[in-house]
């Protein structure tokens, strides 16, 4: 008889132990009222009288689907997200909220449309980095009390209705125009100020404006296939019709 007793006593110890890994936490429950946190290693879990659950306290990435949303000025957008979050917790987070893991995924989905709606399409578009950390913020707030602190959220995509692409790419392509126009006319300027100042130059200099008919000459007669006709000075021609009227 005592064999059997301490038998069923083995067996009911070696039932009782349950193991606790390093990344996760247990939470034991005594007549079904929370006791205390277990920490990683084997612990005692008396069977019927107590019961235990685990929590994985290691940092969870959740993809929220594409949510759509309408912004500030009433453009309908497809926006999704990915919620870094992990449990400081564990207690709290069994005990403040049924299904944590569902429950975030909701909250990051009304949160993520109630900003996106506070803003403008080019305020979404320009500055998702500061949404991004508006929405973390929002929700860092909410899941506090369930023992969750959200580390990040980003925005993975914003998708816009083809008609709203066209007319960007119509706006993008209208501003590249416009750049160009007044770059070229900054080119033209800049290059009417240097033959002003280069002429300038010339006409102060003696000699220069012949040096630099014999420059151009010799980058012309360089190759064969040119014909070259010279232009001589109207002081030449003056010159050569006075000598040839003294002449007759």
């Amino acid at each position: 008889m005592l064999l059997v007793i301490l038998g069923i006593i083995l067996v009911v110890l070696l039932c009782s132990i349950k193991q606790i890994n390093e990344y996760e936490r247990g939470v034991k429950f005594r007549f079904g009222k929370f006791t205390k946190i277990l920490t990683p290693g084997w612990k005692l879990v008396l069977p019927v009288i107590e019961s235990y659950r685990k929590v994985d306290i290691r940092t969870k990435a959740v993809d929220v689907p594409a949510q759509e949303a309408i912004t500030k000025d009433n453009v309908s957008v497809q926006i999704n997200a990915v919620i870094y979050y992990k449990i400081f917790d564990a207690s709290k987070a069994v005990l403040a909220v049924e299904n944590f893991y569902y429950a975030v995924g909701q909250l990051a989905q009304t949160t993520m449309r109630n900003v996106v709606g506070s803003v403008s399409l080019d305020e979404l578009l320009a500055e998702r980095d500061k949404i991004s950390s508006e929405i973390c913020k929002i929700i860092d707030e909410a899941t506090d009390p369930w023992g969750i602190k959200v580390e990040n959220v980003e925005l993975k995509d914003v998708s816009l209705p083809e008609d709203m692409k066209r007319v960007l790419a119509i706006a993008a392509e209208a501003e590249r125009e416009k750049l160009a126009v007044i770059t070229k006319a900054k080119g033209e300027v800049e290059a009417s100020n240097n033959l002003a100042k280069a002429a300038e130059i010339m006409t102060k200099t003696p000699g220069a404006l012949h040096l630099r008919t014999l420059s151009t000459l010799s980058d012309i007669s360089a190759d064969k296939s040119n014909t070259v006709v010279f232009c001589l000075p109207m002081e030449i021609i003056d010159a050569m019709k006075s000598f040839s009227e003294k002449k007759k």
